[in-house]
């Protein structure tokens, strides 16, 4: 365990700020702008420090701090290292107001919070934390707002992460680092470039999202302003070269939907149509009513003929069908039926003969004989009628 002392920071300095011979520790520690305290196997830094008060950069990189130490004397910080250490929790920074610049890469972060209060805070370094298995760094909305109008440079390499959604309110970034993560969602990050105006440096090495078809070629024609892509520079002439490519496909595709729509529609004017000129289709599930049974009732007569008869007897004027009727023939003998399953009564005029009511039966088709003088005043007796 090393504690942090007044030898050791005097030791801390660079040639160019050697303590003279006339001046005292008190003063030659106030007149520090910067100290190289890295790699000291420091875990605790003490109070000595606050007597540095016009400090600006210190390097506490390297060591075994297990927490920020508290620098509310040191309000002049713009630049402050501490990366690699065994901190978990981002504390004790409110008092440094004018801090730019912070590393905290290779901690044992979690959470990003902390940092609502940093509204002069440029660059972010929390890439490659020592989270436990399965999880992903988890960033505070109140220290993202503090800070989205001053960042600029943001890496969050190596922490698990599926989305950068959270950080889309930052939107002066012009560099961001999110390599060996678990970004996948082409369209997830387009939506954080359009709201991105300055970005020009993006690294998204080691994620599953640069193994798509066109990777490269997508990220330059989403990210306008893309001059560095994975450590390659972005020509111009690639740019408007893919920019065309794009633009066309695009109007390729509006062709082929307008072309799909329209035949869509075409299909469907033509269904309608068709539908139109066919008839009603009948549903067998319905019963049939008694009313919709057609009249076409004689077997054995096409329904061409028997319309063409049914047409002629109902157009006809009942004088034109009383002439039309065949004539009884009378010839000498008795009446006789060919066909002697049925029977029915003959229909007699009223002023012939008296009327025999008969009981009906179904008639088929019967023809008669009638031989002998047949008086039409004379009753035809039941018994005459030979089955």
């Amino acid at each position: 365990m090393v504690k942090l002392t007044l030898d050791l920071i005097a030791r801390g300095t660079s040639g160019y700020t050697k303590k003279k011979r006339d001046e005292s520790m008190q003063q030659y520690l106030r007149r520090l702008t910067h100290l190289y305290l890295e790699d000291r196997s420091i875990d605790d830094v003490g109070e000595d420090i606050s007597m540095c008060r016009n400090l600006t950069v210190l390097y506490l990189y390297d060591n075994q701090l297990n927490k920020i130490p508290s620098l509310h004397h040191n309000m002049n910080l713009t630049m402050l290292y501490l990366q690699n250490n065994d901190i978990s929790r981002i504390e004790n920074l409110s008092p440094l107001t004018r801090l730019q610049k912070l590393y905290l890469g290779g901690n044992c972060i979690t959470v990003l919070e902390g940092l609502d209060k940093m509204d002069k805070l440029q660059e972010l370094h929390v890439e490659n934390q020592r989270l436990p298995p399965g999880e992903k760094l988890l960033f505070d909305p109140r220290s993202l707002k503090g800070i989205a109008m001053s960042l600029q440079v943001l890496n969050v390499s190596g922490n698990g992460l599926d989305s950068v959604r959270d950080m889309i309110g930052l939107r002066n970034i012009s560099q961001f680092m999110a390599n060996d993560n678990e970004l996948s969602d082409m369209k997830d990050l387009a939506h954080n470039f359009g709201n991105w105006p300055y970005l020009w440096r993006l690294e998204l090495m080691g994620n599953p999202v640069c193994h798509k078809a066109k990777y490269r070629d997508r990220i330059i024609v989403m990210a306008k302003t893309l001059e560095v892509l994975d450590g390659k520079e972005i020509t111009e002439t690639s740019r408007q070269f893919l920019r065309k490519w794009h633009a066309n496909k695009e109007t390729q595709k509006k062709k082929r939907d307008e072309i799909y729509q329209r035949s869509a529609y075409a299909d469907l004017g033509d269904g309608l149509h068709r539908s139109a000129e066919l008839p009603p289709v009948k549903d067998p599930a319905r019963p049939v009513k008694s009313s919709q049974i057609p009249g076409y009732m004689m077997p054995g007569l096409p329904r061409k003929q028997f319309d063409e008869l049914l047409a002629r007897t109902t157009t006809m004027d009942p004088a034109s069908r009383e002439k039309q009727q065949t004539p009884v023939k009378a010839k000498s003998g008795v009446l006789r039926s060919k066909h002697a399953d049925e029977f029915a009564t003959l229909p007699l005029s009223s002023g012939s003969v008296a009327s025999a009511p008969l009981r009906r039966r179904p008639l088929m088709s019967m023809t008669f004989e009638l031989s002998g003088n047949l008086d039409s005043t004379q009753h035809i007796h039941p018994g005459m009628i030979i089955h």
